[in-house]
């Protein structure tokens, strides 16, 4: 669970969210649309931008299944645990 509370300061962090705090972004809940945390294509941009530089990954906008990656910090963790 430690490498997804470092995702979710992360969001919090980089997309300036500072009233929220880690234990209200559900693991599993979408982080873009109208459920989860409504996150939209900016923030795609520089939530991608931020996880890149924290743990030194190359993500390619033309990488197949990029964006079901994003789609929680579920399968964001997930992501990162298979390119370390």
């Amino acid at each position: 669970m430690e490498l997804e509370n470092q995702i979710k300061q992360l969001i919090i962090d980089s997309l300036n969210l500072e009233d929220m705090q880690i234990e209200e972004i559900d693991t599993d809940a979408p982080l873009f649309g109208d459920e989860g945390l409504g996150l939209d294509s900016i923030d795609a941009l520089e939530l991608g931008l931020a996880v890149q530089k924290a743990f030194n990954l190359q993500l390619e906008s033309e990488q197949q299944n990029l964006r079901q990656h994003f789609q929680s910090v579920a399968t964001l963790a997930k992501f990162i645990r298979d390119k370390e």
